[in-house]
């Protein structure tokens, strides 16, 4: 595969004259990329894991989620070092002043009763919010990153106020540091909807609508939408932020939850000087849920965009690469983890690709490519289910009836139609 500099693809004119164009559902976009989402690389003994998305090479498609596994240098190097396909840094905004944190901030669900301490960890919330750390130290932190990792991915999450130049500065400084791509957070479920952040835009079509217009007018960069699940249809707003510029949709974000309450103290989980929030449920319980999200999504970008312009990116309770390989099968191009390193460490990318490489072996798959969006077909309405039943039935009744008259035997199917006269 021919080697393409970054730099080829951070060129997009602003977002002027939108028209429709006729030939796809939306808006005629400006291009920040011209090349297919395709899986990189030859045939090997091994599966190829890596994969090129929106201009972006990684060597595999694990991505650490925004949240704390990405919350600092350190981290974010160690997350490198390990060997993830990209790093998305934690939500960065203008003024970290107004962002103050509460601990504990964590309550874990086990597959047990109330207030076990022994059951599996299958549910997990936080009431975190975006980074506390001043904006300056972070854009030191990622142009640091970039100049030691110039090859790796480098992705910044970012989220502001309804002001649009505040985003036109955030994404300005951002831009500066040299990293590849913004995730933009529509999604927080808890924090600060009351100045117009993160789920509180994404919840909001016409709001949507409006913001990523002045986000995609401004970067250079690629552009990925994080899509909440707290709305009743996920597609929509997705739909939005792709007709508005963005090359690329993740989902899910976390589901508004309330971990539990201790049924012997009687307050609720987690706990702060007696008293807690609703906050943002992950792990291994939203799996299936994120799942339904990300087809919902999938299904969207299929009939009304380009497949080969766009990327989906699949996130929630990721733990084996079984996990991912079903994000993948629904259409996903990549798969962020964030709970699951938390819970597991950073090492756990490499059982998560030595999993996910065992699953193409066992299909004969070499590149990701390969099966990507497979499952997809197999997805129709309850209707339709229904009557593919009844036929399979009758048909399997007009088997076992065998032959009604003499004059129904053939020449051809003469031992099959014996057979199916055969009781045992």
């Amino acid at each position: 595969m021919a080697s393409f500099n970054l730099t080829q693809f951070r060129t997009k004119s602003p977002i002027t004259n939108l028209a429709l164009n006729p030939s796809r559902t939306g808006l005629t976009r400006p291009t920040r990329l011209g090349f297919r989402v395709v899986a990189s690389g030859g045939a090997q003994a091994e599966p190829d894991l890596s994969v090129t998305v929106n201009g972006l090479n990684m060597p595999n498609p694990f991505v650490i989620g925004s949240g704390p596994p990405g919350t600092n240098y350190t981290v974010m190097k160690r997350a490198f070092d390990e060997g993830w396909g990209a790093v998305i840094a934690k939500t960065v905004s203008l003024d970290a002043a107004k962002v103050i944190n509460v601990t504990p901030r964590y309550a874990r669900l086990r597959a047990d009763s109330n207030g076990s301490a022994k059951g599996q960890i299958i549910g997990w919330e936080n009431i975190e919010l975006i980074s506390d750390r001043p904006l300056e130290i972070m854009l030191k932190e990622f142009k640091q990153l970039k100049e030691e990792y110039p090859d790796r991915i480098l992705i910044a999450s970012i989220m502001e106020e309804y002001n649009k130049a505040a985003w036109e500065e955030l994404i300005d400084r951002v831009e500066q540091t040299g990293v590849d791509a913004f995730e933009i957070n529509f999604s927080c479920p808890h924090g600060m909807p009351e100045r117009r952040m993160g789920a509180a835009v994404g919840q909001d079509c016409a709001l949507l609508e409006e913001v990523c217009g002045w986000i995609n007018a401004k970067a250079t960069i690629p552009v990925w939408a994080k899509m909440t699940p707290n709305i009743t249809d996920i597609s929509q707003p997705a739909r939005v932020a792709l007709k508005s510029g963005c090359e690329g949709i993740a989902a899910i974000n976390t589901i508004m939850s309330v971990m539990g309450i201790d049924l012997k103290t009687l307050r609720p989980e987690p706990c702060v000087e007696g008293y807690s929030t609703p906050g943002g449920y992950s792990s291994k319980a939203v799996h299936p849920i994120a799942l339904g999200k990300v087809l919902s999504i999938a299904k969207m970008m299929k009939a009304e965009f380009n497949d080969g312009d766009y990327s989906l990116s699949g996130i929630g309770g990721v733990e084996t690469g079984g996990d991912a390989a079903e994000f993948i099968l629904l259409g996903a191009n990549t798969v962020q983890v964030c709970t699951g390193v938390m819970m597991h460490g950073y090492g756990v990318v490499k059982k998560l690709c030595a999993e996910l490489q065992d699953f193409m072996k066992l299909h004969n798959f070499s590149s990701i490519e390969d099966f990507r969006g497979a499952s997809l077909p197999y997805f129709t309405t309850h209707t339709d289910l229904v009557r593919r039943q009844r036929e399979a039935i009758e048909q399997r009744k007009a088997v076992k009836k065998g032959l009604q008259s003499d004059k129904d035997w053939t020449g051809d199917g003469f031992v099959k139609e014996t057979e199916s006269m055969v009781s045992n």
